[in-house]
């Protein structure tokens, strides 16, 4: 199957160094700090980068399924958020909420929250993430 690649280089303490993450496609690449991950500070971090993934990776499963029911969505938008709190003497994502609205001609709620609840199982991200609480809450546009 498909292989793909990032990598990080980290320099200095936790709190007063830095460090750049960089895709294998080149298409990202970007300064993260400690302040940047656990404060506000502009720059990446590695949980927004997997928020970025998921939500990716469940719009395209959702059209997956959407399509394998007979549908095919004129517009699907996905924002994820990913939450990291203290857990012992470190950090744990807890939970990631995923947030979706879509444009489906021809679909009910009653079927679109369905294919939406199975594509959030489905999404390959979703899985790899399974020990982490997801939630989902899903909006079906005017068509």
């Amino acid at each position: 199957m498909v292989e793909r690649t990032a990598d990080a280089e980290w320099r200095g303490s936790l709190s007063e160094g830095n460090g750049f993450m960089r895709l294998g496609s080149g298409a990202f690449e970007g300064r993260y700090s400690f302040k940047s991950r656990f404060e506000n500070e502009r720059g990446t971090n590695p949980e927004e980068l997997i928020a970025a993934a998921h939500a990716g990776c469940f719009s395209m499963a959702f059209a997956l399924m959407l399509g394998q029911a007979g549908f095919t969505p004129r517009r699907i938008h996905t924002s994820a958020k990913t939450h990291i709190e203290r857990a012992g003497e470190g950090f744990k994502i807890t939970h990631i909420d995923l947030e979706t609205e879509a444009e489906i001609p021809g679909i009910d709620d009653e079927r679109f929250q369905e294919q939406a609840q199975v594509a959030k199982q489905g999404c390959p991200v979703s899985q790899a993430l399974a020990g982490t609480q997801i939630t989902l809450k899903a909006r079906l546009l005017g068509s």
